[in-house]
């Protein structure tokens, strides 16, 4: 394609606008516009960089091949590369460079090509949301990902029934390990295992493993995979993976024993390394990876961020997952560590031609100790190799430098065998256990690689690159040729760059790999004599041949992707890969068990073992070379891969340097050009590149056609628009449902959209601004019109108000000098009234003050007079008194005096002595009767000790607590006395109180306000709190309900689960073929189970006979004395009960009577009627005892009458010689003997538990009163601190106390008997029940009775009553089977909820079920529920996926759940029942438990209602949501690739938003006829509505193409439509339209402003519902539909993520679609009546009886 051409299509008169790319050293290539127009003849073209620089570009003097164009805006950063208008490597690169380093967009296709670029970062987007998200859906419906080829894969080999293979290359660093893992963690997490073995935990158990053995550190890749490997998923017919095998190719072996700077070995070196220290590694004697010099060469052991010993403790983990026991794991870490010290081994030179190893050398010695051989053998095998003729055998020495290689060979085929035996094992343990079906290959293999030095390994990996090339582009040829056939375009041979030469040269006889192979067998064979053979042989004979001009030991080969120079030097010894077999033979004789040390046993690639060969022969086989085993591998590879349908990705290195996003163009575009995504592009340039539906073209060109091209076929419409838009017929063609364009026709038509659209959008802005001009120059009119009217207005007003002004002045005048003079005259008169008064008060002052002086005067006078008298007075009575006593004091004086003189005389002493001796005899006589009376005295006190010492410690107490009470009074006394100090005190304070009143008034108005601010804060932020507590406790209960939920659902699943499998395993039994052995093993232990049953069942029947035997020769007196001894021992348990009751009277008589007071007392009372209750349920006992007796007594008759009947016959038949031990036996063989002894000892039982009962409650009741009487004491006692507090009181407070007192007396006396009340009112309504239940008993008994008389009296003719039904159904036990069959099994819900009430299932099963708890039959109920929870079980199962059944049963169930709380009998759940509705409660039963298995049967309905919901919306949610243009015209579809994305535009087959709000409306109807709870609807629309906002995010989130303003308009119409249904369906407050927030905030994000700082916290304040990664995400994926929108800028995302950093949430990218909200079942009683329901007969009920 000329560019001429081009221009004279795409160039309008603005020529000089058009952009190119031009060459450029450092980027490659840049951007530029024309300044100037082109002429044909032109040498130069003038252009201005996009940095403004002007430059000159000179074109090809001989080409004259003139720069690329540059693609529309538009076009850049599309998901398909083949989408492109202009396909060449500039566009290329610009697009992949766009999308990752602007977009952060890792992954785009390349038509059947997904190129993956290394971020060098960890990105979210390889999670289980992200593999959910993916999973079923077409490939070009989402943005590119490698699980979109994962899923393509898996979904061809289900439709098409073909293998697969993924194809992943690429060069080191590049992330070919990476993409492989998550394509293989796709398939794990996807299909799941088909066994419980976990294969698919296998699967991703061997990456660890083989990254250990075969990846090592490059200089340009951390973790580089040093060979490579095809992995095998095998599936079985149900698509589940069953297994796994691996092949590996060409592990670099040489990396053993060399590495170059900053590189490293393999990675388990260093792992075994670090975790030396540990006890199980002590043995191996090693250290650290400095010491040894296979590890050591590189000088830098340590990569960053990677702990090696940690994972070493990961490949011990994924050795044990894959069945290496921890024996050959041991063995196996000893051959490696051999390895590290065999390249230790030091060889010295003994002298030129001979070499030594120095004795006793360490490594050497732990070589040998670890492989278990011998030290002499092994050093001298060394340094000796042996050389073998016709006739003898040569034992020579070899010089020091192949000695070391001879080492280092050993060391790299130990391990290269070590390494296939892993492979093995690893292939052993992820092996199928059952048959293949089908299979996906991951192909992990090394790209294309040119160095400096390219050695062998690099020309066997260039050689598999140029096979996979070659497959690669015949893949792409044909699928262009199907397409074209397809579309019936005629088919033209597109030339393609073929490599099968440069394969020949490699591979065909006479080739290079042929020549070497040559050279090989050759004795005296060299890498310069193979060289002079290539020259010789295919220098003049191939042009991709060339020999350098600097060397001889070079040649170069021209590959696909480029010129490569190998080096000869190695080839050779590479080639050979030989090892000293002695060496080998030493090996062999080893004895210590390690899983290498059958080293001698070669294995080829695939881990098949060869066939042995003869020892001493030197087999063809045994020398089989390198080169010619990776020919023989590769070809098998090719094999396998053109047997299946590949699918390929090609991983790109972005820099050398890794740093994240960093994009190199230098580098990207050689890798471009090296993995051939460069060549499909070419490929699909040469044809028809861009291909549109035509209803995608007619929607996205409809622009440019007129009103009359618009015909009703759409194939006509759009092929009479390109006839006149485009004049060249060779530039599309027409297919069969699609136009074809060659490259630049789609550039074109978008230009001139773009300028049809820039002339509409002229003239609107034309017309809309001569709009806004013309109504501006309206406006200024209509203003000016305005202003003057208001200004005229204003100036008359003006003159009115003057004149008014001036009328109010003269009036106002008039009245002001009538005010001045009445004021002037008003105030002389005020003043001589005041003189006045002034005067006569002075008057009268004076008079009053004047008589008040006289007054006071007299008065004191008066007084003066008075004191002075009583002052005589008192003078003169102190002089008589004293008078008086001087008198008396000496008359006194003289009286002593003779009293002394008398005493002293002798005659007095004797009449005193007399009197004294009289008083000694009579005191005398009293002490001796004070003796008796002691004695009598201390008697009586030894018995008062004893008896009043309860008394006195009872006064011990009281007078304690009559010192605490005393110590209170003087207390309360001196209280009193300080208080009345504290009132003088507070009445002065009084005053000073009061002058401080009125300043705190006034700051009391001052602060109120302050004060009720305040408060209206703090309960504004108590109440924000409360509501905040309340919603995290409504979360944290919403939490425990999803986590109790999702418990059922787990398992619910396992049950699921466990039912497959026996499912599995009776079709397995079936229908595949067992193993024979295995079958004849089952035979036999289930022969060996059925006789070991018979043998029990024998010994059983033995046992029993053995028991009869025994019990038939007992007497039959035995029975009689038995029955008697029991009765007996009856009768003695009553009399001690009826003992031990008057025992316990008498003490509670005395009891109550000590503690209670009088007999009459209210305790005693109550005591009394509990004993006569007691006494009463004695007598019941004791007639209840009698009847035994007498049934006891009928039974014996009925026996004796039974043997007499039995006796009779038998005497007839043995003429009267039968013993009487066989008539017992014979008459107890159906056990009534025992039946009554088990009936006498349980109503013992029962008779001693009730007696045990009593006796309990009558110690509570005795506990009770002892606590009443101890209350009373206490009361008691506080009655009197209250009435000794209540006497210190003033009169009026203590009436008033006493007052308050007696009234919290009477209130808690009233809230006690109210209490009473409450519970006699319960037992009288218990009461009430059980006599209604027995008078129905005693009611139907009496029927029956009747029914027997009537059986003997002849039929009438009698009148039947109408029959007040219960409510109840009765049904026969056999009848349940058919119960549940006809209603819940074999029902059509539609019938059902059409023509019958709502519910009927669950009212009819209810009504079943209060019958059997009426006739209390408890396994009738326990058998009822449990058939009725398993058969909905199961028609769930059967119909699972069908909404109206599963709706239905929901209902049901739920309803059902109500019945059983509605008629429970409790308080709680009858408060909206009616009288007849109480009276039809449960009386027997409770059913609290089976409620619960209820509730949790409904959450498990709720889930399967969820998911069969969620299955039949998904399919419609993306299509209606996003894809499907409810406005039509407002977004335009842009240009597809070879990925073709699911069209926006409704045919018949898509989905519209008016399917989803059609089905959300069945979905509402059909929940409404089945009568499901309101409460419960709505937290279904809820769930509904989450489903629906969380699948149209993340696949808005996943779709780069969805991401525009005009899409953002599109998703809130749908929304507002959404929302729309919900406020005609009342559902607005279901809580369902917040679970769309997310999504409304995308959608504004898509439409708001994006470029400003005010922008980015607008954006951030508005996008709280979304998190920060989905934010960043959108803005990301941000793609303009048409030229007048702008992308986002870098900076502006980056602002975004600065303000978003605080923000605390996870990580997660995607919405989470499985997550089903937590259900609640509120209670909803119903208010129909159940005597009430009729049984329709279509349900098949007639066997059930209305009661």
């Amino acid at each position: 394609i000329t560019f001429l051409s081009l221009l004279t299509l795409l160039l309008s008169p603005l020529s000089q606008f058009a952009r190119v790319w031009i060459p450029d050293a450092d980027e490659v290539w840049k951007s530029a516009e024309l300044t100037k127009n082109y002429k044909h003849g032109d040498s130069t073209l003038h252009l201005t960089l996009e940095d403004g620089m002007d430059i000159e570009h000179k074109l090809d003097d001989k080409t004259k091949n003139l720069p690329h164009l540059r693609n529309p805006d538009i076009l850049v950063g599309e998901n398909d590369l083949t989408a492109l208008s202009y396909l060449h490597e500039p566009a290329v690169l610009h697009n992949l460079k766009v999308r990752f380093t602007d977009s952060k967009l890792i992954y785009t296709y390349c038509g059947i090509v997904l190129v993956a670029i290394n971020p060098y970062e960890n990105l979210p987007i390889y999670g289980s949301d992200i593999i959910n998200a993916y999973s079923g859906q077409n490939m070009g419906d989402m943005d590119p990902h490698i699980f979109a080829v994962a899923e393509e894969a898996y979904k061809q080999m289900a439709r098409d029934e073909r293998n697969q293979s993924i194809i992943v290359s690429g060069e080191s660093g590049a992330g070919k390990t990476v993409s492989a893992k998550y394509a293989m963690r796709y398939f794990a997490t996807v299909s799941g295992a088909a066994t419980e073995a976990n294969v698919e935990e296998k699967v991703l158990a061997s990456n660890p493993i083989m990254e250990a053995i075969g990846n090592a550190k490059t200089t340009r890749n951390d973790n580089s995979s040093r060979f490579g490997k095809y992995i095998e998923i095998g599936f079985d017919k149900r698509y589940r993976i069953i297994g796994a095998n691996m092949r590996t190719y060409l592990l670099e072996k040489s990396r053993v024993v060399f590495q170059a700077d900053e590189e490293r070995n393999y990675h388990i070196f260093y792992q075994l390394c670090a975790s030396s220290h540990l006890p199980e590694f002590k043995n191996l004697k090693l250290g650290s990876a400095d010491v040894f010099h296979c590890t050591n060469q590189g000088r830098n052991p340590v990569i960053d961020g990677v702990d090696d010993a940690k994972e070493m403790c990961t490949t011990q983990h994924a050795f044990s997952l894959l069945g290496i026991n921890e024996l050959n794991q041991k063995g196996l870490f000893q051959v490696l560590a051999a390895i590290l010290h065999l390249g230790n081994v030091e060889i010295k030179d003994r002298d030129s031609d001979s070499s030594i190893i120095p004795p006793n050398n360490r490594h050497l010695t732990v070589f040998c100790e670890l492989m278990g051989v011998t030290y002499q053998d092994m050093s001298h095998w060394l340094c000796h190799k042996k050389l073998k003729t016709a006739q003898e055998t040569y034992i020579k020495p070899i010089p020091r430098l192949q000695a070391s290689n001879a080492r280092d060979a050993l060391a790299k085929h130990i391990y290269a065998k070590v390494f296939n035996w892993i492979v093995d094992h690893v292939n052993k343990s992820l092996r199928a256990t059952v048959k293949q079906h089908s299979f996906i290959g991951v192909l992990d293999i090394y790209g294309f690689e040119t160095f400096e030095i390219n050695s062998f390994e690099q020309f066997c990996i260039n050689y598999a690159n140029e096979k996979l090339q070659q497959q690669f582009n015949m893949h792409v040829f044909k699928l262009e040729q199907e397409e074209y056939l397809k579309e019936q375009i005629p088919w033209t041979l597109i030339d393609f760059y073929d490599n099968q030469p440069c394969i020949n040269l490699i591979e065909a006889k006479m080739g290079v790999l042929d020549l070497l192979d040559e050279e090989c067998k050759m004795p005296k064979g060299s890498d310069d004599s193979w060289a002079q053979k290539l020259y010789n042989t295919h220098l003049k004979t191939c042009s991709l041949f060339e020999k350098p001009r600097m060397s001889n030991k070079a040649f170069i080969i021209q590959h696909f992707a480029d010129k490569v120079q190998y080096q000869c030097d190695g080839f050779l010894e590479k080639n050979k890969d030989t090892v000293n077999e002695e060496q080998i033979n030493v090996l062999k004789a080893s004895k210590v068990c390690v899983p290498a040390k059958h080293t001698h046993r070669h294995c080829t690639f695939n881990g098949v073992k060869p066939k042995e060969v003869r020892s001493g022969a030197s087999s063809k086989e045994h020398k089989k070379t390198v080169g010619c085993q990776f020919r023989n591998s590769l070809a098998m590879l090719m094999e396998t891969l053109n047997a299946t349908t590949p699918h390929y990705v090609r991983c790109i290195k972005p820099n050398d340097l890794k740093f994240p996003f960093t994009f190199d163009p230098k580098r990207a575009v050689q890798q471009l050009r090296a993995c051939g995504v460069l060549e499909t592009i070419r490929i699909s340039a040469a044809g028809f590149p861009s291909r549109w539906t035509y209803q995608e073209f007619f929607s996205r060109y409809r622009v440019l056609m007129k009103q009359k091209d618009v015909l009703s076929d759409r194939r006509l419409t759009c092929r009479n628009v390109l006839e006149k838009l485009v004049q060249d017929q060779d530039k599309y063609q027409f297919g069969k449902t699609k136009i074809f364009f060659r490259a630049g026709q789609v550039a074109y038509l978008e230009k001139l959209r773009a300028d049809k659209l820039r002339k509409a959008c002229v003239r609107i802005q034309k017309t809309i601004r001569c709009w806004l001009v013309r109504k501006k120059y309206l406006r200024k009119k209509h203003a000016a019109i305005t202003i003057q009217r208001y200004t005229r207005g204003h100036q008359a007003r003006c003159l009115v108000k003057y004149m008014r002004q001036t009328l109010a002045a003269i009036t106002i005048q008039k009245f002001q000098r009538m005010c001045v003079q009445r004021k002037v005259y008003l105030q002389k008169q005020a003043a001589a009234l005041v003189m006045q008064t002034i005067l006569r008060a002075y008057m009268a002052r004076q008079k009053y003050q004047g008589l008040l002086r006289n007054h006071k005067a007299v008065f004191i006078q008066k007084h003066v007079r008075g004191w002075l008298a009583r002052q005589r007075y008192k003078r003169s009575l102190r002089a008589i008194v004293y008078l008086q006593c001087c008198i008396r004091r000496m008359k006194a004086k003289k009286e002593l005096k003779k009293l002394k003189i008398e005493a002293r005389s002798v005659e007095h002493f004797k009449k005193l002595n007399v009197g004294m001796e009289n008083k000694i005899m009579q005191l005398q006589r009293k002490l001796d009767e004070q003796a008796k009376d002691n004695r009598v005295t201390s008697e009586r006190l030894n018995c008062l000790e004893t008896s009043h010492a309860v008394e006195s410690e009872k006064l011990k107490v009281e007078v304690s607590k009559l010192k605490g009470i005393e110590e209170e009074a003087k207390n309360n006394a001196n209280r009193v006395t300080s208080l009345l100090e504290q009132l003088e005190r507070l009445r002065k304070e009084l005053t000073t109180t009061q002058k401080e009143k009125k300043t705190i008034e006034d700051w009391a108005t001052k602060y109120r306000d302050e004060m009720e601010k305040v408060r209206d804060e703090e309960g504004e932020k108590m109440t924000r709190a409360l509501a905040e507590e309340t919603q995290q406790l409504e979360s944290d209960l919403n939490e425990e309900r999803s986590r109790y939920q999702n418990l059922l659902t787990e398992h619910l699943r396992l049950e699921e689960r466990y039912d497959d499998l026996k499912e599995e395993i009776t079709l397995s039994d079936v229908t595949r073929g067992m193993d024979t052995s295995l079958t004849l093993k089952l035979q036999k232990r289930v022969t060996e189970l059925e006789q070991e049953k018979s043998s029990l069942r024998n010994e059983l029947e033995n046992k029993e006979e053995q028991f009869q035997r025994a019990r038939v020769r007992v007497q039959p007196q035995y029975y009689t004395i038995l029955l008697q001894y029991y009765r007996q021992e009856l009768d003695s348990e009553n009399k001690k009960l009826k003992h031990d009751l008057t025992a316990m009277r008498q003490s509670l008589l005395g009891n109550a009577g000590a503690g209670a007071g009088a007999p009459g007392s209210p305790p005693y009372k109550v005591l009394m009627d509990q004993l006569n209750s007691s006494c009463e349920e004695l007598e019941v006992r004791k007639e209840e005892v009698l009847i035994l007796r007498s049934q006891l007594v009928s039974q014996k008759e009925a026996m004796q009458h039974k043997v007499g009947y039995m006796e009779g016959p038998t005497h007839t038949h043995t003429h009267g010689h039968v013993s009487p031990t066989a008539d017992f036996h014979r008459l107890n063989e159906d056990r009534e003997l025992w039946l009554v002894y088990e009936g006498l000892e349980e109503t013992n039982r029962l008779l001693e538990g009730q007696m045990q009962q009593q006796r309990r409650s009558y110690d509570n009741e005795v506990e009770v009163l002892r606590g009443e009487l101890q209350s009373v004491k206490e009361e008691n006692n506080r009655q009197q601190q209250l009435l000794a507090q209540n006497l210190q009181l003033p009169p009026e407070a203590r009436i008033e106390a006493s007052l308050q007192h007696e009234i919290t007396r009477l209130t808690n006396e009233n809230l006690d008997l109210m209490e009473q009340l409450e519970k006699q009112d319960k037992t009288i309504r218990k009461l009430k029940k059980q006599l209604k239940v027995f008078s129905k008993k005693i009611g139907e008994m009496g029927g029956k009775e009747g029914d027997m008389v009537e059986e003997t009296v002849r039929p009438v003719n009698i009148p039947r009553r109408e029959k007040d039904f219960q409510g109840m159904l009765e049904y026969k036990k056999e009848d349940e089977l058919k119960l549940v069959k006809n209603l819940i099994l074999e029902l059509k819900p539609r019938g059902v909820a059409v023509n019958l009430i709502p519910g009927l299932p669950a009212y009819i099963l209810f009504m079943c079920l209060r019958h059997a708890d009426y006739v209390n039959d408890d396994q009738k109920v326990r058998t009822l529920l449990t058939s009725t929870i398993n058969s909905i079980k199961k028609i769930l199962k059967k119909r699972g996926d069908d909404f109206e059944t599963v709706s239905f049963w929901l209902s049901n169930t739920c309803r059902f759940l109500h019945c059983l709380k509605q008629y429970s009998g409790d308080e709680s759940f009858m408060k909206h029942n009616t009288p007849k509705q109480n009276d039809h409660c449960l009386s027997n039963f409770d059913l609290a438990e089976y409620r619960q298995v209820l509730s949790d049967l409904a959450i498990q309905i709720y889930q399967q209602l969820i998911k069969c919901m969620e299955n039949i919306l998904q399919p419609m949610i993306v299509s209606g949501m996003l894809e499907h243009e409810t406005i039509q015209g407002v977004s335009g579809v842009k240009p597809t690739g070879l990925r073709k994305r699911t069209s926006s535009i409704a045919d018949e087959g898509t989905y519209t938003l008016e399917s989803i709000l059609r089905q959300l409306s069945a979905f509402h109807s059909t929940m409404c006829q089945h009568g499901t709870d309101p409460e419960l609807i709505k937290q279904v629309v809820k769930q509904q509505f989450y489903i629906i906002g969380a699948v149209t995010l993340n696949n808005l989130l996943l779709r780069k193409d969805m991401c525009s303003w005009s899409k953002g308009m599109q998703i809130r119409y749908n929304v507002s439509q959404l929302e729309e249904w919900l406020r005609d369906k009342s559902l607005m407050l279901c809580g369902a339209k917040e679970t769309l927030e997310p999504l409304i905030q995308a959608a504004q994000l898509l439409q708001v402003k994006k470029k400003t700082d005010e922008d980015a916290e607008a954006i951030c304040s508005m996008c709280n519902s979304l998190s920060t990664s989905q934010i960043v995400k959108v803005l990301n994926l941000y793609t303009p539909v048409n030229e007048f929108e702008e992308r986002v800028s870098v900076t502006f995302i980056r602002t975004i993520q600065t303000r978003l950093r605080d923000r605390c949430e996870t990580p997660q990218l995607l919405m989470d679609t499985k997550i089903i909200y937590p259900v609640t079942f509120p209670f909803n009683p119903s208010s129909l009546a159940l005597e009430t329901i009729q049984i329709p007969g279509s349900l098949n009920l007639a066997f059930l009886t209305r009661v």
